[in-house]
């Protein structure tokens, strides 16, 4: 994310090692250049919402087209595109859902464990390093370690639900270009990894527009590459609600009773319009 220098990717593959009195810097020292080299606090601030679009490519060809929308404070919906089918995973701050139309679901649910950690931690509008400490997470360096034959500064960050990344922090634009994530998943730990490349600047800040993850040394991984990524358009909050909790009293969108005070009698007319019991259910509205 951020400041002169388009195509990170190529750069960072012909640069030179700093030497290692050169590289003796604290976490602290390693976080502060990052954010004053992606565009510093007052741009990082000034941006409210964002909004990413792009292709997924897998294995074997697979594609499909895939967006990303966040707003403050963390906020978040992730659609995936494919075969006319719109997967949706989203935040709204205190509950996460999604709708898998391939499964054969086409009405929300809400995320399992594993999925809800994932869409927490893609909620966090600026990352897990900007403002760390207030966020809980603990970063410390813990030397250097070559990525794809050059030497990157390397952070242990340790988030707020116990969560251990490793962030490599490029040595001459300080702006990570991998991410290793150790995970529990149904009891065991899982490796997974990230590599991040090409930034580009969006409102005076930068961010990568190539990102391919999957499992630690495994081949198959996913790509998303970024054509478009936008800040501060107007996005409603309703975008991130479960479309079945839209509109509805904090109370029951919370599982909790309605009071009965605050609920009219039905009319007459009302009562003969009830669907009979066996009358088919009626598909949702197309969004």
């Amino acid at each position: 994310m951020r400041r002169g220098f388009l195509a990170l990717t190529a750069l960072v593959l012909f640069a030179i090692p700093l030497s290692p009195s050169a590289a003796a810097q604290t976490a602290d020292e390693i976080v502060s250049k990052y954010v004053k080299a992606i565009g510093g606090m007052d741009k990082i601030n000034a941006l409210k919402t964002l909004q990413r679009s792009g292709k997924f490519t897998g294995g074997g060809g697979f594609e499909a087209r895939v967006t990303q929308e966040n707003k403050r404070p963390n906020l978040v919906r992730e659609d995936f595109f494919i075969q006319g089918m719109d997967g949706v995973t989203s935040y709204d701050g205190k509950n996460g859902w999604k709708i898998e139309p391939w499964e054969g679901k086409k009405d929300p649910e809400p995320l399992g464990e594993d999925e809800l950690k994932d869409i927490i931690a893609d909620s966090d509008f600026d990352g897990p390093l900007v403002n760390y400490a207030a966020k809980g997470n603990k970063v410390e360096y813990v030397g250097t370690e070559p990525v794809e034959g050059t030497d990157a500064y390397k952070l242990k960050v340790t988030m707020a639900n116990g969560e251990v990344r490793y962030y490599y922090m490029d040595t001459d634009y300080y702006v990570p270009i991998k991410i290793e994530t150790k995970r529990m998943i149904r009891g065991a730990e899982r490796e997974f990894e990230s590599s991040l490349g090409d930034y580009k600047q969006v409102d005076g800040v930068y961010f990568p527009w190539s990102i391919e993850s999957g499992p630690k040394g495994s081949p198959q991984k996913g790509k998303v590459t970024f054509d478009k990524i936008t800040a501060n358009n107007s996005i409603a909050d309703s975008r991130f609600i479960e479309p079945s909790a839209a509109g509805k009293p904090e109370a029951q969108r919370e599982g909790q009773p309605t009071d009965a005070s605050q609920m009219q009698p039905k009319t007459q007319r009302e009562k003969q319009q009830k669907p009979l019991a066996n009358e088919p259910k009626k598909p949702p509205v197309e969004r």
